[in-house]
């Protein structure tokens, strides 16, 4: 009785020239794990639309489209306020604790943006400690001032932007380090000024750089649901969310 042999891959496919047919086969598996769900969305995309599509276009699908550029919008203008000057100041300027801020900017990557929504709603809150010093220092009641809401559009914006500037920080002050000083030098002997430099030679040299890092931004943000849901600003993470375990479809 002869006993099964186990299964080898042809050493043609492993060896020699084709080597890298074992990468290729990788790669695009890979790949195609990873374009599944583009690829369901596009597939059901294609089918006629139902009456939960045609209930959510009547109702509430015009906000999840305006509020979400609205936010991608904000929290990208945010970020770029954010993060472009603290690259450039780290970059390129000396001044006492500049080795320490380098390495500090990048500590909101590390904490969940609605971690940052919930500790700032603690504060500002007309029960927190921000509103109640107000009103004990001046003797007002609640009717006596007004104070910015928190959880609202532009509070998740304010939020997003605080924990997503990195992106920006990051690869923004690598490009200001990669520039040549002899470009700058150059520039100041013909009579360039800090702020003509800056404008006209600094910024436009990291422009793919800042785009780059708000595109991270952008992305992340029109993802984000955590912070969204807690401040009851509708999305369309917080719109899938409703008609996925709402609506069962």
């Amino acid at each position: 009785m002869q006993k099964a042999l186990p299964f080898r891959w042809p050493r043609t496919v492993w060896t020699g020239a084709n080597r890298l047919d074992r990468w290729t086969v990788l790669v695009v598996g890979i790949a195609l794990l990873l374009a599944l769900p583009v690829v369901t969305v596009f597939l059901t995309a294609l089918r006629p639309p139902g009456e939960v599509w045609r209930h959510l276009a009547d109702t509430v699908l015009a906000d999840y489209v305006l509020n979400s550029l609205a936010l991608m919008i904000g929290v990208g203008m945010g970020t770029l306020f954010i993060g472009v000057p603290a690259a450039w100041l780290t970059a390129v300027r000396e001044f006492p604790g500049r080795r320490l801020f380098e390495w500090a900017l990048l500590l909101p990557m590390a904490i969940p943006a609605y971690i940052i929504a919930y500790t700032y709603t603690g504060l500002l809150d007309f029960a927190g400690p921000v509103q109640t010093l107000l009103r004990e220092i001046f003797g007002w009641s609640r009717q006596d001032y007004t104070f910015p809401d928190i959880r609202s559009l532009p509070g998740a914006t304010l939020m997003l932007s605080l924990v997503l500037y990195p992106y920006v920080y990051l690869l923004a002050r690598a490009a200001f380090l990669e520039q040549s000083a002899a470009v700058l030098e150059v520039s100041r002997s013909l009579g360039a000024g800090p702020w003509r430099r800056l404008t006209a030679i600094t910024l436009p040299l990291a422009r793919p750089s800042i785009i780059a890092g708000l595109a991270l931004v952008q992305m992340e943000a029109l993802a984000d649901y955590g912070t969204v849901q807690y401040f009851g600003v509708s999305t369309f993470t917080t719109g899938i969310f409703r008609v996925w375990f709402g609506m069962n479809d």
